[in-house]
C-alpha cells in the first residue's frame, strides 16, 4: 500500500509538473519563428520590402507587390506559425500570375521582428497592415484578407469587425482549444491556454464572402475543421477541399484557377 501510494503521489506531482511547463512554455509550442520548414523557390515575382510600423518599436518587415491599386485589389497574407517571408515564395509566384496587388507582412518575433507574438500582438500586427494601405486610399473593400494556418484565426478576427471585398482561409482551425485537444488529450487545455483563436466563435459575425480551402492529407489541421467553419458561416460562401493536399496546400493550376475566380466575383 505504501508503495502503490508513492506511485499515485509520484504520478500526480509529474503531471503537475507537466501542467505547469505547459502553461509558461506554450507560446514556445504555438509560435516558431525560427523553422524553415518550407521549399525554397527562386523569385519570379517584382517586389518592394517595406516595413510597417505598429508603434514606434514594432516594426514588421513586408514585401509589397504593387500593379496598380486604383485598378485591382490588394490581397494581404496573413502566414502561419513558422518559417520566414521567403518560405512563401511558393505561394507568391503563383498569386503573382492574378491581376491583384499583394502584400505579405511578417509577425513581431518573425523575420528578425522586434517583439513577441500573442494573439493580441498578432492582431495589432494585421490591423496595422490594414491600416497602411488605408493610408494609402485603399479602402477595405479593395482589399481581400488571406489566412494561412494560424494566419486564418487572424483573418477572422478581422472579418468580424469590418468589411472586405472578401476573404480566403487555407488550411483553418476552429480554435487553438480544438486544436490543442488533439495533440494534449490528458491536459485541460481550455484552463490553460493564453491564446485561444476562437475562430468558430467568430465565423458567423462574418458578412463578407468567404473561400475555405483544405486538403484531406493535413495531419496538422484535420479538414473537418475546415469542413466545419464552411458549414457555419455566411453566405456567400465556397469551398475547395481537395483529397490530395496537405497542410501546406499545392499552388497548382486549379487552386490558382479557384481563387481568381473568387476574387473576380467579388
Amino acid at each position: 500500500m505504501k508503495y502503490l501510494y508513492l506511485i499515485l503521489s509520484s504520478s500526480v506531482i509529474a503531471y503537475i509538473v507537466v501542467i505547469i511547463f505547459i502553461y509558461f512554455y506554450q507560446r514556445n509550442l504555438l509560435y516558431h519563428p525560427s523553422e524553415n520548414n518550407y521549399q525554397g523557390d527562386k523569385i519570379q515575382f517584382d517586389y518592394d520590402e517595406i516595413f510597417i510600423e505598429v508603434d514606434e518599436e514594432i516594426k514588421l518587415k513586408s514585401w509589397i507587390i504593387e500593379k496598380d491599386f486604383k485598378k485591382y485589389k490588394t490581397l494581404v497574407i496573413f502566414h502561419g506559425n513558422a518559417g520566414h517571408l521567403s518560405n512563401r515564395i511558393y505561394k507568391l509566384n503563383e498569386l503573382y500570375k492574378l491581376d491583384i496587388n499583394i502584400l505579405l507582412i511578417s509577425w513581431r518575433g518573425f523575420s528578425g521582428n522586434k517583439g513577441s507574438p500573442t494573439e493580441q500582438n498578432l492582431y495589432k500586427d494585421a490591423e496595422a497592415a490594414i491600416k497602411w494601405l488605408n493610408e494609402k486610399n485603399i479602402n477595405n473593400n479593395q482589399i481581400i484578407l488571406y489566412g494561412e494556418s494560424l494566419g486564418t484565426g487572424v483573418a477572422v478576427e478581422l472579418g468580424k469587425k469590418n468589411n472586405f471585398s472578401s476573404i480566403i482561409l487555407e488550411s483553418p482551425f476552429t480554435s487553438i482549444e480544438n486544436s490543442a485537444k488533439i495533440y494534449y488529450p490528458y491536459l485541460p487545455v481550455r484552463l490553460l491556454l493564453k491564446d485561444r483563436y476562437d475562430s468558430i466563435g467568430k465565423i458567423k459575425m462574418i458578412n463578407t464572402p468567404i473561400l475555405i480551402m483544405h486538403g484531406e492529407k493535413d495531419d496538422v489541421v484535420p479538414i473537418s475543421m475546415g469542413k466545419e467553419l464552411f458549414e457555419k458561416a455566411n453566405s456567400p460562401k465556397h469551398s475547395y477541399f481537395t483529397s490530395e493536399d496537405d497542410h501546406m496546400m499545392e499552388f497548382n493550376p486549379n487552386l490558382l484557377n479557384e481563387i481568381k475566380n473568387f476574387i473576380l466575383k467579388y
